[in-house]
């Protein structure tokens, strides 16, 4: 479990996270939602000590964070960043294997055992064959799968991922909302996923942080946190809500 409490986040004075409070326990999928500049990704990098808050605290399995090492760190908590660097000249499966270097294994010492989850990780992703190809040879929607892959691989328990279907087509997309929310239903993991796309989380969410200004606006269930109101005041925008026919679930329209 990880929980934050009273986040504040501040660059040359200015707070780009302002009091935030968020809980993520086992078997939960968050989705964070927020215009361009709310505080999205700073707040995410820094429920994985990436960033140093100026006051509040993050705690995983009711131990502050600051008390655990980087590669204890890497062992609960699995990142897709925004802004990974992938354009090297290294094979997606090694690519995938460093996952497991947190687990003192990978980098030349691999296993059999970390040989079998990655190549597994890969299949999930829709990346069997891709192996032996170099990342700087992928398209942006490859290279994004391939960063999910590794990420699973690290078997963590704690996913925390800055849009992750950026560059991906429908498909990937779905996919990508789909296997996440599976691994947090059928192996116990939890999950923070920034995303600009109100219907995936709807879908796919147990709950849904609205952020505006560094500060979360509304939470709550999909149905109850995406309103009319909520999404004129975070995106400035006018929607129509309806109900996706096939799942039930609220279904946002923008109406320009």
């Amino acid at each position: 479990m990880l929980t934050a409490t009273d986040i504040t986040v501040s660059y040359s004075g200015r707070a780009v996270v302002r009091g935030v409070n968020l809980r993520l326990e086992s078997g939960r999928l968050v989705a964070l939602l927020g215009a361009n500049g709310a505080g999205k990704t700073s707040l995410l990098k820094t429920l994985n000590g990436s960033i140093e808050p100026q006051s509040g605290g993050v705690e995983v399995d009711d131990r502050p964070l600051t008390g655990y090492s980087r590669r204890e760190i890497a062992q609960r908590i699995a990142v897709v960043a925004q802004e990974n660097e992938t354009r090297f000249p290294v094979t997606v499966l090694d690519y995938v294997l460093g996952g497991r270097y947190a687990h003192g294994e990978a980098f030349g010492w691999e296993t059999e055992k970390d040989l079998r989850i990655s190549q597994e990780c890969l299949r999930l992703c829709d990346l069997d064959g891709f192996e032996n190809r170099f990342m700087n040879e992928l398209s942006g929607g490859e290279r994004q799968r391939v960063v999910l892959a590794r990420a699973i691989a690290t078997e963590a328990g704690i996913l925390l991922l800055d849009e992750p279907t950026a560059n991906l087509d429908l498909a990937h997309q779905a996919m990508m909302f789909r296997l996440v929310r599976e691994r947090c239903g059928g192996c116990g993991a939890s999950a923070v996923v920034i995303t600009h796309d109100p219907n995936l989380a709807s879908e796919f969410a147990d709950e849904i942080l609205l952020m505006k200004d560094g500060a979360i606006v509304a939470s709550g269930a999909p149905r109850d946190v995406l309103t009319r109101e909520n999404l004129k005041t975070v995106f400035g925008v006018e929607t129509v809500l309806d109900t996706n026919p096939t799942t039930g679930k609220v279904r946002v329209t923008t109406v320009f």
